[in-house]
């Protein structure tokens, strides 16, 4: 069992930067797959970026465009996304996700992939 909190989101300006955080509970933490999707109002939830375990294995959505890094430090049960060059179409909730178990391929960008999430944190992006 993982509980994870989201932090970090706030209002910035187009171009702007924001480090998101995920703290997560459990001492398996350092065994999941950690990933970030987003949901803008009326849209559905979407893969941001991914990290395996190890911390060595990473994914993006292409939309990232080498615009976001995620991270990962098991030793403080922490996942980052840090979050530069911010467009309003990247205005969302981003959320964190766990996978118990290893991901490739395809199953990186699905939501029914990951077991836990967050409750989410609000980046809104101003023009």
């Amino acid at each position: 069992q993982v509980e994870l909190v989201e932090s970090g989101g706030g209002v910035v300006q187009a171009g702007g930067s924001l480090r998101l955080s995920c703290a997560a509970s459990g001492r398996a933490f350092s065994s999941y797959t950690m990933a970030w999707f987003r949901q803008a109002p009326g849209k559905e939830r979407e893969f941001v970026a991914g990290i395996n375990s190890g911390g060595i294995i990473t994914r993006y959505e292409d939309f990232v465009n080498g615009r976001f890094i995620i991270s990962r430090d098991n030793a403080k049960n922490m996942v980052y996304l840090q979050v530069n060059s911010l467009k309003p179409e990247d205005e969302a909730v981003y959320f964190c996700a766990a996978d118990p178990r290893s991901v490739d391929g395809t199953s990186w960008y699905s939501i029914n992939e990951y077991d836990y999430w967050g409750q989410g944190t609000q980046v809104t992006v101003s023009s």
